[in-house]
């Protein structure tokens, strides 16, 4: 799928943020290796720890509903200039595909590319023993 309509779709979901702390808007487009879009948006809370970011909310969904490997993830927000996910975010993400594509972009729909690896070169891995 191209950025743009990722971007399209990732402004769509931020429709549906609970913002009412940082007024800041965020939408979220992850779309799987099988073709599904799961979307996600921030959902605040007055105990800013128990906040939840978009990325992490469409990946979720995904994850609930037995998705495992994705392509790419587009990432819009309501503030100027572009918005990038979080460390944690970038961390639960590379814990299903640490190859993918991460699109950014900004109030004029301009965008960047990203692999995971760009923006989180060390990832926490954990190797299990058999």
């Amino acid at each position: 799928m191209i950025p743009e309509r990722m971007i399209e779709i990732a402004h769509k979901a931020q429709e549906n943020a609970y913002c009412p702390y940082s007024q800041l808007k965020v939408g979220a487009a992850l779309l799987s290796k099988t073709g599904k879009i799961y979307l996600g948006t921030n959902v605040e809370n007055a105990s800013y720890g128990l906040t939840i970011c978009a990325e992490r909310v469409a990946l979720f969904k995904a994850v609930s509903e037995g998705d495992r490997e994705f392509k790419s993830l587009a990432v819009t927000s309501s503030k100027k200039g572009f918005i990038y996910p979080c460390g944690a975010c970038l961390q639960v993400l590379a814990e299903f595909s640490p190859d993918l594509l991460i699109i950014t972009s900004d109030e004029n729909n301009n965008y960047n590319v990203y692999n995971l690896k760009d923006l989180l070169p060390q990832v926490f891995k954990i190797t299990l023993n058999s």
